[in-house]
């Protein structure tokens, strides 16, 4: 039977040792968890045979002992009876029996070890699906947090890139008004000057105008204009 073959090998394995050492559990895991369910199907499609041979052994194991319990007893009858050559006679058939229970009792034992085996394998690979499965939600959660992580960190960064960009351009706006700033003031210091004589001019000139206009008018009366 192919599964017990594998006995060793199903019974010594550290599921907890093999998923530390996988290089990418989410999906090794998967894996396994595929040939451990197949493994566990085949030993319970091969578990009721193997535990009928073993009850089939035993109870041929127990027929054989009752036959030899049987014909001790009639030879001990035929002794007290007087009977020697009869007891004889039940004393060899107690010793064939004995023969070929010695052989049952060798193909019940591998029977019974066979059995043995199949529980133990279908209660080793029904554990180890379990810490499997246990495991497998652990390390999905943690992949999913990670991932979550690793997007919140590019989001971050992008943020992170926008901010540094409106910066720049605050530094560069500032600049300007720095630069339109200084513009101005040199713009105001390159007028001339206020020449406050020729700002006066005007005020004064008004009476030249005056003087003007009354000299006109006294030409114009000479003139009978």
């Amino acid at each position: 039977m192919a599964i017990l073959d594998r006995f060793s090998d199903i019974i010594s394995a550290n599921i907890n040792s093999l998923i530390d050492r996988m290089e990418d559990p989410e999906k090794m895991i998967d894996q396994y968890l595929r040939n451990m369910t197949e493994d566990l199907a085949e030993v319970k499609r091969n578990t009721a045979g193997v535990i009928a041979e073993e009850t089939r052994t035993k109870r041929a194991v127990d027929q054989n002992e009752a036959e030899v319990m049987k014909y001790n007893d009639y030879a001990k009858k035929a002794l007290s009876a007087g009977n020697e050559d009869d007891a004889r006679i039940f004393l060899k058939k107690k010793q064939e029996l004995e023969n070929v229970g010695t052989g049952l009792a060798q193909s019940y034992a591998a029977a019974h070890e066979n059995a043995m085996k199949m529980r133990q394998m279908h209660d080793k690979l029904a554990s180890d699906i379990e810490t499997l499965k246990g495991r497998r939600a652990m390390i999905k959660g943690k992949m999913s947090v990670a991932k979550t992580q690793e997007k919140l960190n590019n989001v971050s960064e992008s943020v992170g890139k926008t901010q540094g960009a409106m910066g720049s351009f605050s530094r560069m706006e500032d600049k300007a008004d720095r630069m339109l700033d200084e513009a101005n003031a040199m713009s105001e210091l390159n007028q001339d000057p206020v020449d406050e004589a020729k700002s006066l001019e005007e005020k004064y000139s008004s009476e030249g105008s005056a003087a003007v206009e009354d000299e006109l008018s006294r030409l114009k009366s000479e003139m009978g204009l």
